[in-house]
């Protein structure tokens, strides 16, 4: 059994009247719509398109979550060129004490020429003192 309250009744001219308040409320918004006005889920009134609102919100966040990404990379190639010039100053030692050593090496061959030079010219002059 259904039991109808005088409160759950609605009567044909509070129907009109709420028809009429749903047109004139989409006629205001379309007036302020044009006029670049919006309300948003608060019936708050503003000047961007919720839609607009929305898409900025994401983009916002997007370009945040993009900085971090960029600041982590740099943090990344930072680190990747601090190893690339310590391999290249240890290269640089290896290279130097290498050219050192061939230096060296030339250097002590020089020096034997040189004693071996003095010593054929010691025995020549034992081989005149000699033959005397």
């Amino acid at each position: 059994m259904t039991h109808l309250f005088l409160a759950d009744t609605v009567t044909p001219s509070e129907q009109d009247f709420s028809r009429e308040a749903g047109k004139e409320t989409a006629m205001a918004k379309d007036i302020l719509g044009e006029a670049g006005l919006h309300f948003d889920e608060l019936n708050k009134l503003r000047v961007l398109d919720p839609e607009v609102t929305q898409q900025t919100i994401e983009l916002k966040e997007e370009c945040k979550d993009f900085v971090d990404k960029i600041g982590q990379f740099q943090k990344i190639v930072g680190g990747l060129i601090e190893l690339v010039d310590q391999l290249a100053k240890e290269a640089e030692n290896e290279k130097m004490k290498a050219i050192g050593a061939r230096n060296l090496l030339k250097s002590i061959a020089k020096q034997r020429e040189a004693q071996q030079q003095q010593l054929q010219a010691l025995i020549a002059e034992k081989k005149m003192q000699l033959e005397r």
